[in-house]
């Protein structure tokens, strides 16, 4: 890609990683369109302290390597900071994106709605049919009540995550505190879903156990919601 090209292209992706050396190639890889069609403008690694080679593997893809700091909101945050596109999109390391995310990311901006984000459908890239039904549910309250996931990643302007102050260096539920926002400042209407697939890893769910996984998580989520604080939530979550 020559050097104009680049620098004209509106879209900064930031990855959040922590020790993602076996996810991440295949996160990259899955980022090849956007690059080759001119949509992507950089990639930035926010790191949060690995002691693999996901950096250097990012560094080898490309990539800008920064310190994001500890913790998934202080990361986000930082790569956010750091990011010089026009728009954003926000990406877990255990979560590539599937076959048209590229046409459906430009095509979203080229819009010129810079007052509404964007996120993926949910998917599991293996799993059986307890995967498919938590993918379907986690699509479903999106839809229905603009509750997506982090791992679903977040498409917005640059323009817009300034104005909603971007992601809080939270310890917990970061990816629902600017989800929160977004809409606190445009309503629903202003989240869209896109009909391409985030595509993660169903690992935590084949560690702790599918139902097992789902209520921990709804139990967090209402702990939350209700007004706990997170060094309260987390203890829960670590001891379920």
């Amino acid at each position: 890609m020559n050097p104009s090209k680049f620098d004209a292209a509106p879209l900064s992706i930031v990855v959040l990683a922590l020790n993602a050396e076996a996810t991440l190639p295949r996160v990259l890889s899955s980022l090849a369109a956007g690059a080759v069609s001119g949509l992507i403008r950089e990639v930035i690694l926010s790191d949060g302290g690995s002691r693999d080679r996901t950096c250097d593997i990012a560094l080898e893809a490309g990539a800008r390597v920064i310190s994001g700091g500890t913790g998934r909101g202080q990361q986000l945050g930082a790569g956010g900071e750091a990011a010089r596109g026009r728009w954003l999109l926000f990406l877990h390391s255990d979560t590539f994106l599937g076959e048209g995310w590229c046409e459906q990311v430009r095509a979203f901006i080229d819009l010129q709605d810079e007052d509404s984000a964007a996120v993926f459908q949910l998917a599991f890239h293996r799993g059986d049919w307890r995967a498919r039904l938590v993918s379907a549910g986690a699509n479903l309250r999106t839809r229905l009540f603009a509750a997506p996931y982090g791992d679903q990643g977040l498409l917005i302007s640059k323009r817009l995550y300034n104005q909603i102050g971007g992601y809080r260096a939270l310890a917990l539920f970061e990816d629902v505190d600017i989800i929160d926002r977004i809409i606190e400042v445009n309503g629903r209407g202003h989240l869209r879903v896109l009909e391409a697939k985030a595509m993660t890893d169903p690992v935590r769910y084949d560690r702790d156990g599918y139902a097992k996984r789902v209520i921990k998580n709804l139990i967090c989520l209402a702990m939350y919601r209700v007004g706990f604080g997170p060094e309260r939530i987390l203890k829960f979550y670590q001891s379920f």
